[in-house]
């Protein structure tokens, strides 16, 4: 009887196997076909994967081996699933193998990594929580292990059996770092980017260190396997998991291992032994290191799993390191020319001092100082902008480098605000020059482009939003000639939003059932949570709205008074249609907050904070229904937190709810947000957050990419609305809405060169005492509505402080003190 399977393992007595056999099915005894020819058997068990195979009989035909006669013990048929896919095939090795052998992502763990790039790079790389190196997307690995050794036994030290940490140099610095802790020594494992766009290249640095007052003898190991460092648990647009090796050829001469003729990877120091094997030798560590294929320069493994092993030998002197050191072009034509001997090693340090410098330099255009248990709010926004410069190709803004190397319109112009507010005005601007182009003939704006060019899917945020960052970007550039370049492009968004809204005020609208959809723009799937099925999405709505608001403001620029008078008519229309429909969709669906969808009255506080920023909209909503929205988010937050409820994932899109909390004036929930979502960043000191964040954390899941660059910016501009945003009811800066009490009371805080649509932000706020000073720098540009301080209360007896402005008495709002003109000094004086 015909039987299917996936593959076999043959297992063999140790020392005794076969190192040559064919594989052969018939379906009848007498007709043989190979199925595959094993080339090197490894000594165990050789595990053959044979995808969808089907056969009455299976023979092993027993060419050649190491000695006179062969052992073989049990050969054991496995099911279609053993190799449904590579991924599969290789977790089915992991699960049966020693921990450690195989990266954590394919042993059943969840595994996070890091991006490594240049600012705009075409390509990028991968760095592991566990030091794993990935050379360019879907692309092989390098992997550390090392190797003790007493003279008796010889140990393979693994990510599984040393307790691992990460880093990035300067706490921020988009250059990671792991390094493996051991009782007797430390290896610190450096990965970073340099050169030129269409140039750059990746290096690594693995710094050995003895921590005894003996030598210390360590061989390190790195290994060039088959894998990737984004998990097979990723699956969407570069898929994780295996990446295949064919072959592999090592240049003794050059030093350079080359995968599949498409990464050189060039190593510094000569190394003690290489290793290169099929998979037929083996796959685990352990298998690669004892695999006898010394004198071997070139392989070649049809099953796509070879690996190779480049090691060094040390003797490390009484607390003493050796640095071991590798690089490869990330893009382009990079060369890989490097001195020399010991030289190498100075050329690699210089380069790394370049690149960290580099990123310097784009990352301190602004200062925000809070005292030392705040920190990390600052190295995380600066982390936040790096991430989002390397995820971008040129000038396209892109969420990811893996799963999202697209870009969406609604991603960039949320990017880009937070862009603009960081001094990166002119990575912005190239952005909009772009992406603007792809505006259909109709006005209609796509969703996202790709290599392939703009995607026809409707999604009516769309139109807003780029209208927005059209607008966004004069008002921080004040670049009045890209603003008339562009001004077309407004022209046409805004007529295809009027078309689109006006197609939903129709009679057949204004029957009881479908009263909430009337004057709404159309249903569309741009809500990834109506994907599918289209819905009317208040998100659209609230975009809609930002565009005609943006247009307003544009059309008063250039002068187009009809426009600006025509468009203030439509946005007032359209306003009082959304608001009767959110009002509608609550009493239908009887909730005491703003819904999703008008259909569904579902609640999505998430999508909510659009309506507040960058719509504006916070004292135009119904604020029973909008309070109700932010204190329903905060109590299931709270239970999330407390575990109060079952939950299994959830997105840092939420990081948005921040800012609302801020512009709603709960300072102290905002904080509170803040601390539950920090911890949350994996790993915490990468200073990231993935796309979806699980309750448990090795759980195995699809995240998305890792950094996500939307969530940076998400982060960025929740993170920025802390010391200043702008309220647009009345055009006035508010500032210090998010300072907390605790961090006044362990020391100053000041801002500079934080950017506004009124230019630079400078000021500084000290306690002194009962006292709060609030300084202003006079080269900050005046907004219209001036400035409001919004400092913390100091919780003292006296709740009703006097308000001094440049040294005059005044009277002001509790929490608000408005200020006209700077330079101004503001003292908030709590004693009695």
């Amino acid at each position: 009887m015909t039987r299917e399977f996936g593959g076999l393992i043959l297992r063999w007595v140790a020392g005794q196997f076969a190192s040559r056999y064919d594989i052969e099915f018939s379906d009848d005894g007498t007709q043989w076909r190979t199925a595959r020819q094993v080339v090197d058997g490894n000594g165990g068990s050789d595990p053959l994967m044979l995808p969808e195979s089907e056969a009455r009989f299976v023979r092993i035909r027993l060419l050649e081996g190491p000695g006179q006669f062969y052992a073989l013990t049990e050969v054991e048929l496995k099911d279609l699933a053993f190799a449904k896919s590579p991924n599969a095939f290789i977790e089915a090795l992991a699960g049966v193998a020693a921990r450690g052998q195989y990266p954590r992502g394919f042993s059943g763990e969840q595994a996070y990594w890091t991006v490594v790039g240049i600012d705009g790079g075409h390509v990028s790389g991968l760095m592991g929580e566990d030091g794993g190196i990935e050379l360019a997307p879907g692309s092989a690995s390098i992997e550390p292990f090392v190797i003790e050794s007493d003279g008796k036994q010889r140990r393979i030290i693994t990510w599984a059996d040393i307790d691992v940490r990460q880093s990035l140099v300067d706490d921020y610095l988009p250059v990671p770092v792991v390094t493996w802790k051991h009782a007797n020594w430390e290896l610190r494992i450096t990965a970073f980017a340099a050169g030129a766009r269409g140039q750059s290249q990746l290096a690594a640095k693995y710094e050995l260190r003895n921590l005894t007052p003996q030598n210390l003898a360590l061989e390190l190991v790195l290994a060039a396997r088959p894998f990737q460092v984004n998990p097979p648990a990723q699956f969407l647009n570069t898929p994780g998991g295996v990446s295949p090796i064919q072959n592999l050829a090592w240049n003794a001469a050059r030093q350079q291992l080359s995968i599949d003729r498409r990464h050189d990877v060039v190593f510094l120091s000569k190394p003690s032994r290489i290793r290169l094997s099929t998979f037929d030798s083996g796959s685990d560590i352990a298998s690669l290191l004892a695999a006898n294929t010394a004198a071997t320069s070139a392989i070649h493994d049809p099953v796509g799993l070879a690996a190779g092993v480049v090691s060094y030998r040390l003797t490390l002197p009484p607390h003493g390191k050796q640095t071991i050191g590798w690089t490869t072009a990330l893009d382009g034509n990079a060369k890989l020319e490097r001195p020399p001997g010991k030289t190498s090693y100075r050329w690699l340090n210089a380069m790394q001092a370049r690149s960290e410098n580099d990123w310097r330099t784009k990352l301190n255009q602004f200062s925000i100082k809070v005292p030392p248990s705040a920190q990390h709010i600052v190295d995380t926004l600066r982390s936040s902008l790096a991430h989002m410069l390397i995820l971008r190709d040129g000038a396209i803004l892109r969420p990811g480098t893996r799963s999202y190397a697209r870009s969406w319109i609604r991603d960039g112009a949320m990017m880009a605000e937070g862009l603009l507010r960081l001094g990166q005005s002119g990575v912005a601007s190239d952005y909009l020059r772009w992406f603007a182009p792809y505006q259909f003939a109709s006005g209609k704006v796509p969703c996202c482009v790709d290599t392939r060019g703009a995607d026809p899917v409707t999604e009516n945020d769309s139109h807003g939003q780029l209208i927005f960052l059209i607008a966004e970007t004069f008002r921080y550039t004040r670049d009045r000639k890209l603003l008339e370049a562009m001004w077309p492009r407004v022209e046409a968004a805004i007529r295809h939003i009027e078309m689109l809204r006006q197609s939903e005020r129709r009679p057949q609208n204004q029957t009881p059932e479908r009263k909430a959809l009337y004057g709404l723009l159309p249903e569309s799937i741009s809500h990834e949570g109506y994907s599918e099925k289209p819905m009317h999405s208040y998100w659209d709505d609230f975009w809609g709205l930002v565009g005609y608001k943006s247009a307003v403001d544009m059309a008063a620029v250039l002068g187009r008074k009809e426009e600006a008078k025509q468009w203030t008519i439509q946005a007032d229309e359209f306003r009082a249609d959304l608001i009767a429909s959110i009002r509608e969709t609550a009493r239908t669906h009887r909730v005491n907050y703003i819904s999703g969808a008008a259909e569904l009255g579902d609640f999505d506080a998430t999508s909510t904070t659009i309506a507040l920023a960058p719509g504006g909209e916070q004292g135009r909503l119904p604020p029973e229904l909008l309070l109700g929205t932010f204190e329903r988010y905060w109590k299931e937050f709270s239970d999330r937190r407390h575990g109060r409820r079952n939950w299994d994932d959830y997105t840092p899109y939420e990081l948005r709810t921040v800012g609302s909390f801020i512009r709603l004036g709960w300072r102290e929930r905002a904080h509170e947000l803040l601390a539950y979502f920090f911890a949350d960043r994996r790993p915490l000191a990468w200073n990231q957050w993935a796309e979806v964040v699980g309750r448990e954390m090795r759980k195995p899941r699809f995240v998305g990419d890792i950094p996500h660059g939307w969530i940076s910016s998400d982060y960025i501009r929740s993170a920025l609305d802390l010391f200043a945003y702008e309220r647009q009811s009345d055009r006035a800066m508010v500032l210090g809405a998010g300072i907390s009490a605790d961090w006044l009371a362990q020391g100053d805080v000041a801002v500079s060169g934080i950017r506004t649509p009124y230019g630079p932000l400078a000021y500084k706020v000290v306690r002194q005492g009962k006292r709060i000073v609030f300084d202003l720098d006079g080269g900050s540009g005046k907004p219209p509505g001036g400035w409001i301080i919004a400092l913390p209360p100091m919780h003292t007896a006296n709740d009703s402080p006097r308000v001094f402005l440049n040294g005059k008495q005044i009277e002001s709002k509790v929490g608000e003190i408005t200020v006209r003109s700077a330079p101004a000094r503001v003292v908030v004086d709590y004693a009695r």
